[in-house]
C-alpha cells in the first residue's frame, strides 16, 4: 500500500501565564498529508497537461482537444475507476485520487488542491461523459471561436475551479470525490450568455427527450439556470452537485465582465462574423443562387433559406448534405449526385455547382 508523505506546518502563538506573570511564545506543529497517486491518476495528468499544450503548440482548437482528453482519460477510468475517482486499491483508501474532495480545503490536506484542475476531466460513466461533451461541442466551439483560444482556456479553467469550490464550501468535511466538467461548461454558458447574449447557436434543448434547435444564447441559459434553480430547491436527491453548476454559472457572468465585458455581435452585411482561436477569418464567399433552381418544394425552400443565411461553416455543411439528399433533377425528376462542389444528373446530363 502506498502511503502518504507528511510533512510539518510549524505555527506559533503567544500566550500570557497567569501563574508566572510572564509572556512565552509556544510552537506547534500540525500535520500535511501529500497523498500518493495511482500510476493510471498519473498517465491521466499527463494527458491532460499534454492536451493544452498541444492545442497551444499545434494551435489547434481548445475545444476540441478537450474532449478528446475527456474520452481518452475515460476510457482510462473505466479500467481503473476505484483509483482514479476514488482512490481506493484492495478496498484501503490508498491514493488521493483525482477527484477533488470537499476535505482537501483543510490545511492538512491542502497538497490536494491541484485536484480542482483534475476532477474537470474525470466522469463517473458513459452518460456523464456523452452529456457533458455533447453540450460542451455545440457550447463551446462558438464561443472559442469568438474570444479566442487564451481567454477560452481561462474562462473553462477558472470557472470549472469556482464551481468545484461552490460545492465544496457548502459541503465542508465532505470526502465524496467531485468529478465532471459540468462546473467548467455552465460557466462558459454563463460567459456567453455575458458577452454575446442575442447570438444564436445550435444547442440541445428539452427535457427528458433532447432535440437540436437554434436558440438565442440568452434563452439557451435561462432554460438550463432555471431547471439548475429549480432542483436545488426542491432538493433532488440525484447524486448530481446542482450548486457547482450554478456556481461555474454565475462565476462565468463575473469573469466576462471582467475579461470581455459585453460584446456587439461582430458583422459584415448584416451577418454575423465568427472567428477561429488565433485569427480572424473571412466570411464564406460561396455563392449558393444555383441551389435556389432546386428548391422546388417549401421544405427545400425552407432549407435553402438557412444554407443561405447561416455561417457557422460545420452547421451550413449539414444543412447543405441535406438539402442535396431531398432534391430531384429539375430536368427529369430522377435523384441528384454530388461530390467536391459539383452536382450532376446521371440521366439527363444536368449538371450545376455550389
Amino acid at each position: 500500500m502506498a502511503l502518504a508523505q507528511k510533512y510539518y506546518l510549524y505555527s506559533s502563538y503567544i500566550y500570557h501565564d497567569l501563574r508566572t506573570n510572564c509572556t512565552r511564545l509556544e510552537k506547534t506543529t500540525m500535520d500535511i498529508a501529500l497523498l500518493p497517486q495511482h500510476w493510471a491518476s498519473i498517465l491521466c495528468i499527463c494527458i491532460m497537461i499534454g492536451a493544452i499544450v498541444f492545442s497551444y503548440v499545434r494551435k489547434f482548437m481548445l475545444t476540441y482537444t478537450l474532449i478528446t482528453a475527456n474520452i481518452i482519460i475515460f476510457v482510462i477510468t473505466w479500467i481503473y475507476f476505484l483509483e482514479i475517482i476514488y482512490g481506493i486499491e484492495n478496498d484501503i483508501q490508498a491514493y488521493a485520487g483525482l477527484g477533488f474532495r470537499s476535505m482537501y480545503l483543510s490545511v492538512g490536506y491542502s497538497p490536494q488542491m491541484y485536484t480542482l484542475f483534475t476532477s474537470m476531466f474525470i466522469h463517473g460513466g458513459f452518460f456523464h461523459l456523452f452529456g457533458n461533451m455533447f453540450i460542451f461541442f455545440f457550447i463551446g466551439l462558438p464561443f472559442e471561436q469568438r474570444i479566442g483560444w487564451k481567454k477560452f482556456f481561462i474562462i473553462y479553467i477558472i470557472t470549472g475551479i469556482c464551481a468545484a469550490l461552490t460545492h465544496s464550501i457548502l459541503n465542508l468535511g465532505s470526502s465524496i470525490p467531485l468529478v465532471g466538467a459540468s462546473g467548467a461548461i455552465f460557466g462558459i454558458m454563463g460567459a456567453f450568455a455575458f458577452s454575446y447574449p442575442r447570438d444564436e447557436v445550435v444547442m440541445p434543448i428539452g427535457i427528458g427527450i433532447m432535440f437540436l434547435t437554434r436558440i438565442k444564447v440568452m434563452y439557451a441559459v435561462i432554460f438550463f439556470a432555471a431547471i439548475e434553480t429549480f432542483i436545488v430547491w426542491v432538493d433532488v436527491p440525484d447524486g448530481t452537485a446542482h450548486f457547482a453548476h450554478l456556481g461555474g454559472l454565475i462565476s462565468g457572468f463575473i469573469l466576462a465582465a471582467l475579461l470581455l465585458k459585453k460584446q456587439k455581435t461582430h458583422t459584415k452585411e448584416g451577418k454575423t462574423v465568427y472567428y477561429d482561436s488565433y485569427k480572424p477569418v473571412e466570411i464564406s464567399k460561396k455563392d449558393f443562387s444555383e441551389l435556389k433552381k432546386l428548391a422546388t418544394t417549401p421544405e427545400l425552400k425552407e432549407i435553402y433559406n438557412k444554407i443561405k443565411n447561416e455561417n457557422v461553416p460545420q452547421v451550413r455543411d449539414t444543412w447543405l448534405e441535406h438539402f442535396l439528399e431531398k432534391t430531384v433533377c429539375p430536368k427529369c425528376k430522377k435523384p441528384l449526385h454530388s461530390f467536391d462542389n459539383n452536382v450532376w444528373c446521371e440521366y439527363c446530363g444536368f449538371r450545376t455547382k455550389v
